[in-house]
């Protein structure tokens, strides 16, 4: 009795660790640790509840500590995917990173629901953020001095907006924050304050400023209308294969019938 107790045990664990494959069926099970940008948690968040539905042995962890952290996690093997929300770096693809384009995000310029500058060009966005424009009153709004925020160095969204509107390395920020969620709070809670948060994210009493005459929607950023959008990428390490659980989540998570989950969470498909 006791020996075929034993035999089934080890039989179970056999079968799960060989991919759940029993009776007929191919059912994964394991874990899958994603790491990375904060701002593709609502993406990842759908795309966790997809493949819940369609692997459900398998658990599909996240972490938002930021673009560089995944990068680096996925490339020292401490994650088994990496996310990052910005173009990665001829020395991280040098060093093996692989990049896999799971969606597009657009930049959006935040200001208080009650600003009354609706509009900017992208040489004023520059010059607001490197301080050389103080005043809403030189932009149309009212005498007050302006308060850009941004968010932490290894952010994501932080380089390529800095990369994209010319400013990288020259901001003078009066607050930088951990997460988009707090860049959206706090700009809500200042009506002198600006701020640049994923098109995914904002939600809340902040209004979307139009940027060189283009509203940030899902429909310009998909036609590169709108000039400031970014990747969200699924970063793997080229030299070190995936788990069979973490590489059925990354071609799921490519894979055209993900796009309602995208979508859903605000992100644009490819």
């Amino acid at each position: 009795m006791k020996k075929n107790l034993l035999a089934g045990i080890l039989l179970a664990a056999g079968l799960c660790l060989s991919g759940c494959r029993a009776a007929g069926t191919y059912d994964l099970c394991g874990t899958v640790n994603t790491e990375g940008s904060t701002s593709m948690a609502d993406m990842m968040a759908a795309l966790q509840e997809g493949f819940r539905e369609k692997e459900p042995g398998v658990t599909v962890n996240f972490s938002g500590t930021g673009s560089g952290a995944g990068i680096e996690a996925a490339l020292s093997g401490a994650c088994d995917i990496g996310l990052s929300s910005r173009e990665l770096r001829d020395s991280e693809r040098q060093t093996g990173a692989q990049a896999h384009l799971a969606a597009l995000d657009g930049i959006a310029l935040v200001v208080h629901a009650e600003n009354p500058v609706t509009a900017l060009s992208t040489a004023q966005i520059a010059e607001i953020f490197t301080g050389k424009i103080t005043n809403w009153r030189a932009l149309g709004g009212p005498d007050a001095p302006i308060a850009p925020y941004g968010r932490e160095a290894g952010s994501g969204t932080r380089s390529a907006f800095e990369a994209l509107t010319g400013t990288a390395g020259r901001c003078v920020y009066r607050n930088e924050y951990g997460s988009t969620g707090d860049v959206i709070g706090n700009v809500s809670a200042n009506p002198n304050a600006i701020g640049y948060v994923s098109l995914a994210s904002v939600r809340g009493a902040v209004a979307v400023v139009a940027v060189d005459g283009t509203a940030c929607t899902e429909e310009t950023v998909k036609d590169g209308t709108y000039p400031i959008r970014r990747p969200f990428l699924l970063v793997t390490r080229q030299d070190a294969p995936l788990s069979e659980s973490a590489q059925a989540f990354l071609e799921y998570a490519l894979s055209p019938e993900v796009a309602d989950y995208i979508a859903r969470a605000g992100a644009i498909a490819p």
